[in-house]
């Protein structure tokens, strides 16, 4: 629609379009969450289901800027018939913030709103925290090996206070998100890191373990995705290429795999458990780092 504009003026236009419908539907939220502290359970679910619908319009707002102001062109393989009433868990690499929006077009669509799991300490956070109290989110309390040491009734605690916060999701349809590398892959980083991969970083088992367990028995799938951006340039944010409607390309393959008992374990305490699931998460990032090598070889 507005395609015609020269790179600056879709790079204004999609900053404040994103600006107001994350402010409008921010405020909104959290005025909703002065009526949710009412402590009547019925209430509070009316609650949430209107603040997840709110959450979903902003998804479908944002998301509307892949069409706004550029030509993105999307292609999508694997995966399984996704529904908005079933329960999922999205492992995927990490390159830019536009990877969140890219995982909010594909969930508005077809997938229940994304939940993230976020530490106790950003409840306290004004705004931040009562928005994502309205929406559900769970707050993690993680307790260290030496607070287990001192105190050792505290094994353990850390899970059950997160499961609890989780119930909420057996009412509350949920896809949960990990970027598994833990932040945005550069060269830079991987150099650093020593990454034995040739385009991710290696992931971080302990926060997929970690709510694998929390969630134990509701998760229908675990979805590997994939995202390769095939004319990005790396020696160039993706973000301004995002904003300049300069997007041409976004390849996603997702991989639906059961959760077998085999991956819900204690990850922190017990060290058989952590090797069998750095190693299978490990293999899932070589195949993920084919995929992609692939993926470029068939752009270029």
């Amino acid at each position: 629609m507005l395609k015609f504009l020269p790179a600056p003026l879709r790079i204004l236009f999609n900053f404040l379009w994103g600006c107001f419908w994350t402010t409008i539907i921010a405020a909104l939220i959290i005025i909703l969450g002065l009526f949710k502290v009412i402590p009547i359970r019925p209430w509070q679910r009316f609650i949430s289901a209107i603040a997840n619908a709110l959450f979903r319009g902003w998804g479908y707002a944002v998301s509307a800027m892949f069409s706004l102001t550029q030509d993105t062109i999307w292609q999508v393989e694997g995966g399984i018939e996704l529904k908005r009433d079933r329960w999922y868990m999205i492992m995927s690499n990490h390159l830019s913030w536009v990877d969140i929006l890219v995982l909010m077009k594909l969930a508005s669509k077809d997938m229940p709103m994304p939940r993230f799991f976020l530490k106790q300490q950003l409840f306290w956070i004004p705004f931040i925290g009562l928005g994502c109290w309205v929406l559900d989110m769970p707050f993690m309390k993680r307790y260290s090996r030496q607070q287990i040491a001192r105190k050792p009734h505290l094994q353990g605690k850390d899970i059950e206070t997160t499961r609890k916060s989780c119930e909420k999701f057996k009412d509350i349809p949920t896809t949960v998100i990990n970027f598994c590398e833990g932040t945005r892959f550069t060269e830079k980083k991987k150099a650093q890191k020593n990454s034995p991969f040739k385009h991710l970083l290696a992931p971080k088992a302990g926060g997929t373990a970690f709510t694998l367990q929390a969630m134990k028995g509701n998760f229908d799938a675990i979805l590997d995705i994939t995202i390769v951006y095939p004319d990005r340039n790396p020696n160039k944010p993706l973000v301004l290429d995002f904003l300049a409607g300069r997007l041409r390309h976004i390849h996603l393959h997702i991989d639906a795999l059961p959760v077998p008992d085999d991956l819900v374990g204690d990850y922190f305490n017990d060290p058989e458990f952590k090797a069998h699931f750095q190693q299978w998460l490990n293999q899932r990032w070589e195949l993920k780092d084919k995929r992609i090598d692939a993926t470029l070889k068939f752009y270029d």
